[in-house]
């Protein structure tokens, strides 16, 4: 999907949800859409929702899911582990106003064909970290905060400046052309 329509469809849509919803309430903002953008780009190039080159058998039991690439939490100290444990509360009311269960299989599960569920978890997941979210253009500290989160495995850093300018063009098009509001 192109940045712009994956920014249209999914992530304007989902900040705003997790606006509204009264467990969750968190402020809807550039910062937050380009870095969610941005983490999407990195993860799967907006593109692919299972990780590629675990083998294309149903079901899924190992590997990324979703555009955010969630592991299963069964395999350590990963992302999904993190929204689980450190926003229990708003996780449960993305999970309840979806209408999906919010055990770990569950998720693991959902996450890969539920973008809703992905988006809100990866904007968890910024939400939870101890640093403000970084300024809209500050490429360098999008990255720490990208790293810190994901802890992926091969982190891909020469991609990190391409998917960042894309995340925020995207999400300048989307405001700027298609009139959306932050």
């Amino acid at each position: 999907m192109n940045p712009v329509d994956f920014y249209q469809r999914i992530v304007h849509p989902t900040l705003h949800l997790l606006s509204v919803l009264p467990e969750v309430k968190l402020p809807v903002s550039a910062k937050a859409a380009v870095l969610v953008m941005a983490c999407a780009g990195q993860e799967s190039g907006w593109q692919h929702r299972r990780q590629i080159g675990i083998g294309q058998y149903h079901p899924q039991s190992v590997g990324a899911r979703g555009y955010w690439q969630f592991e299963s939490t069964w395999g350590g100290p990963v992302a999904l582990n993190d929204v689980m444990q450190k926003t229990p509360t708003q996780l449960a009311a993305v999970c309840k106003f979806l209408e999906i269960p919010g055990d770990e299989l569950s998720l693991y599960e959902a996450i890969a064909w539920n973008d809703t569920l992905a988006c809100a978890a990866a904007r968890l997941l910024l939400w939870q970290d101890f640093q403000p979210l970084p300024e809209v253009g500050d490429k360098d500290t999008a990255w720490g905060y990208y790293l810190r989160n994901w802890r992926p495995g091969m982190p891909h850093p020469k991609a990190w400046a391409g998917n960042y300018d894309r995340a925020v063009d995207a999400v300048g098009v989307a405001i700027d052309q298609l009139k959306l509001k932050i």
